[in-house]
């Protein structure tokens, strides 16, 4: 059982590493609470997008994304659920006067539990990201190495053991970023600005897209 060649974990692999260095709503979303809340609730972010990937590995594997390959409704309703959702975070940003970036030593407004349940929203609320694990580990499901459903669940959870390589130093390089951004209110109010307009983009774009 899960029997491949070197040749197989090595295509595997660099495309999951180029998956995980795609920008995103999920690369986004961890380095924008990064650079405004610090590297704890970067990493709370991280853990939450992880969350969300895996509950779309589970829905691959179990062979539940195909319905929003193939049903138009379901795509749609959690589409604009997942816009809705970018949308109203950027606008948030948008409205801020830049005070998550002012260096204080005032405890973040956010929790990270609260920024965690933000970060599967991201992920699990993107419908494209379901089709896409359902495009793309079934190149990999390698006859008789297993049942279909175990290697699907294999190679999502892989994905996300890459993610734990990549994604950890980009939380800790943002988290200076942010603490050298806090001494200037200024600056941190348009880093909000920019943030805000890129989440609202992000979600524009996630609106106007198809299967």
């Amino acid at each position: 059982m899960f029997d491949y060649t070197v040749l197989h974990w090595m295509t595997f692999l660099s495309a999951a590493v180029l998956l995980n260095l795609s920008p995103g709503p999920d690369i986004a979303f961890i380095l924008g609470q990064t650079l405004r809340n610090g590297r704890r609730q970067g990493l709370a972010a991280m853990l939450g997008i992880w969350t969300g990937a895996g509950v779309h590995v589970v829905m691959a594997a179990a062979g539940l994304s195909a319905i929003f390959s193939t049903s138009a409704l379901a795509f749609s309703v959690v589409k604009w659920l997942g816009a809705a959702y970018l949308i109203w975070l950027g606008i948030k940003m948008l409205l801020s006067k830049g005070d998550s970036f002012v260096s204080n030593d005032h405890a973040s407004t956010q929790s990270s539990r609260s920024v965690y349940w933000q970060g599967v929203l991201v992920s699990a609320l993107n419908p494209k990201v379901a089709i896409f694990f359902l495009a793309f580990l079934p190149q990999f499901v390698v006859p008789g190495a297993g049942s279909n459903g175990a290697q699907l669940f294999l190679h999502g959870c892989l994905i996300i053991v890459v993610a734990a390589f990549i994604e950890p130093p980009l939380v800790l390089a943002g988290a200076r970023l942010g603490s050298f951004l806090k001494k200037n209110r200024q600056v941190g109010l348009w880093m909000d600005r920019g943030l805000g307009a890129l989440f609202v983009a992000l979600g524009v774009k996630l609106a106007t897209s198809s299967r």
